[in-house]
């Protein structure tokens, strides 16, 4: 998977995500809840500094844990279980901190 289709997924669930929150404030905490663990569960994943290749490759590699993290942060709402929402905004949170992120682009690396 590239980049640019990673991110366009990314921003997407994070575009869905607001929506959702928006239309039921109340679930809004809930994913809160979910996309910071989430994070952190990448931040653990990747380590240190990581570029958006290798969280691109992690992403590629399958989110099926995301539903696991999701359901042990908020057992009791199946709606913040869905990866293509709270775990897609996770990325696209944490893919910001990528040593190589620069505003939605990439940064050449000479």
């Amino acid at each position: 998977m590239s980049y640019e289709t990673a991110i366009q997924e990314w921003q997407a669930g994070e575009r869905r995500l607001r929506s959702a929150a928006a239309s039921d404030p109340d679930l809004g905490g809930v994913f809160d809840r979910v996309v910071a663990a989430l994070v952190r569960d990448l931040r653990r994943r990747l380590g240190g500094p990581f570029s958006a290749g290798e969280l691109v490759a992690l992403y590629g590699a399958g989110t099926d844990w995301c539903l696991d993290v999701a359901v042990d942060t908020a057992p009791d709402e199946p709606r913040a279980w869905d990866a293509g929402l709270v775990g897609d905004a996770a990325f696209a949170r944490y893919v910001r901190e990528a040593t190589d992120f620069a505003g939605g682009r990439l940064i050449e690396r000479g």
